[in-house]
């Protein structure tokens, strides 16, 4: 324990990390009109068993498993999920203009809520077997916006997910390449 401690206290410092993302703008946060079966649809991105809530735990609990032996790649996780954070900031924002609420319960259209769990999270052991589970989430992130996008027609919220999808994209590309150094 004290060597932990002492690793984390001697170099391991995370002031002055950024969100991991494309160097891109987002679009304007704005609907076209309120619509509850959009609005369900998002609930499940922002706290579904596959979204951005899900996606920060398990990259903080990563991020926090790893600081102490391996710092650049804990600070990267930490990187990520920060931008992750901003993934669902703007989801809570749409879902609220789309008439529907924030509280962490995912809803389908029959009107059955689940409540977030973190038996939603994959925390492997292994540093390179949990760059792989997060390879996977952003996959099944990327895959889930994409269905998502085919039901939605409201083109400002479409805009906002197609941004969302480029920077789990870039995630890809930087696990991928953290999974090939581990």
């Amino acid at each position: 324990m004290e060597e932990k401690r002492k690793a984390l206290s001697n170099g391991c410092s995370f002031s002055g990390i950024k969100p991991v993302m494309a160097d891109l703008p987002y679009p304007p946060i704005e609907v076209r009109g309120e619509n509850q079966a959009y609005a369900n649809l998002l609930s499940l991105d922002y706290c579904g068993s596959v979204s951005e809530l899900s996606a920060i735990a398990q990259y903080i609990n990563n991020e926090n498993r790893l600081s102490c032996e391996r710092c650049p790649l804990a600070k990267t996780l930490l990187g990520i999920a920060m931008a992750e954070m901003m993934h669902l900031q703007k989801l809570g924002e749409l879902i609220v203009l789309l008439g529907g609420d924030i509280d962490f319960a995912a809803r389908n259209n029959n009107g059955r809520q689940k409540m977030w769990t973190p038996e939603y999270l994959n925390l492997p052991e292994q540093a390179k077997k949990m760059i792989w589970a997060d390879i996977e989430a952003e996959r099944a992130a990327i895959s889930q916006y994409k269905m998502h996008m085919g039901m939605i027609r409201d083109d400002c919220v479409n805009a906002v997910l197609r941004r969302i999808i480029l920077d789990e994209e870039y995630h890809i590309m930087i696990l991928q390449a953290l999974f090939e150094g581990v």
